[in-house]
Parts: structure tokens; C-alpha cells; sequence
């Protein structure tokens, strides 16, 4: 099972590259210097996870500007992965890792397997580059995320490890007014984000 906060398990992962159709083992130790966007899906070749990983497509140059990567993974085999990335439509031009959790093992150790149907369930895990679980989400099967709070999170992760002390209020973006925690705002929040614009 997962906490935030506190060190995200290790892990072995068999990957598809699309980028060099190629196949590459990864492990937490190979983002070191990233926050590491861990997006499980339930399946390839299913209805809402390519409208996700799409999605995910558009954002990941802005991601990855924010000090972010991205690896898709789901319970599924590189070769699956290979097959999908050919055939989907939507899929043309995905440029980030596809890994193959195809035992379940990491699915299971998080607490995101459906043993029922051997998936692993919509969810998201932003690891900082310590290996501090920074931010996770889970979502009912039938609902699509947005990759756009992904890519929020991210910089607010970012911003926040950069800026140490500071924090970001609800629905914070880039550009945004942000706070410094003290006993001096309590109750008196609207005028520290006022005073930051």
C-alpha cells in the first residue's frame, strides 16, 4: 500500500519505447532527478485509457519543462503495448515509456489490483526526485482524467521544491499568487493572497 509522504516502493518495470520500438527495464532509480508521473491504466485496446494517454500526449513537453516524466503503465505486455501504439489512431506519436506490470506485482504492492479482472485501477502517482510519494489519485474505471491537473501537480510540486516554505493554494497554476505559511495569516488568508498579486 501507498502513503504520501513517504518513500514510494521500488520497482523493476519492462517498458516499450515508442520512440525507439525498442524495450528497456526502468526502476525509480532511473528518475532521480525527476518527478516521476506514474499513470497506471486498466488496458490496452479499451475505450477511455487511449482518450487518456492522448491526452497525456499533448501535455507531456509542458510536463517534462517542469522538471516531470511520464510512464504509462498497466498490466499488459510490452508486445500488447507495441500492437495498441500501431493500431490506435490516437495513440500516433506517443513519446513517453509504456510499462508492462504484467504480473500485477507493483499494481498489487500499491493496492490498485483488481483481482477480478487482473487490471490495475485508473490511478496516479507523482514521485519526487527522492522517492517521496508527492501525490496520488485514484479514479472510478469509467471516468477519464485530466492530464491537465496532472501537469498543475507537477508544477506545483515543482514550484514548492524549488521554493522552499512556500505553498500553493487551491487550484494554483503557474503565475498564480502563493502563500508562506505562518501563524502571522492565520484567519487572515484572503489578504496574504491578496498582497501576492
Amino acid at each position: 500500500m501507498f502513503k504520501v509522504d513517504q518513500k514510494f516502493p521500488e520497482f523493476s518495470l519492462e517498458t516499450y519505447d515508442p520512440k525507439t520500438d525498442g524495450v528497456k527495464k526502468i526502476s525509480l532509480a532511473n528518475f532521480r532527478t525527476k518527478f516521476l508521473v506514474l499513470f497506471f491504466y486498466p488496458a490496452d485496446f479499451t475505450f477511455v485509457c487511449p482518450t487518456e494517454l492522448a491526452d497525456l500526449k499533448k501535455r507531456h513537453e509542458e510536463i517534462k519543462k517542469h522538471n516531470g516524466e511520464v510512464v504509462v503503465v498497466s498490466t499488459d505486455t510490452v508486445f500488447t503495448h507495441k500492437a495498441w501504439i500501431e493500431t490506435e489512431e490516437l495513440l500516433k506519436g506517443l513519446d513517453f515509456l509504456m510499462a508492462a506490470d504484467h504480473n500485477g506485482k507493483l499494481s498489487k504492492d500499491l493496492g490498485i489490483y483488481d483481482e477480478e479482472s487482473g487490471l490495475a485501477q485508473r490511478a496516479a502517482f507523482i514521485i519526487a526526485p527522492d522517492g517521496i510519494l508527492r501525490a496520488a489519485d485514484i479514479t472510478a474505471d469509467n471516468i477519464g482524467r485530466s492530464a491537465g491537473e496532472i501537469l498543475r501537480k507537477v508544477k506545483a510540486l515543482n514550484f514548492v521544491n524549488m521554493h522552499k516554505g512556500m505553498a500553493c493554494p487551491a487550484s494554483w497554476d503557474e503565475g498564480s499568487a502563493t502563500l508562506t505559511p505562518s501563524i502571522k495569516i492565520s484567519g487572515k488568508v484572503a489578504g496574504a493572497l491578496r498582497k501576492r498579486k
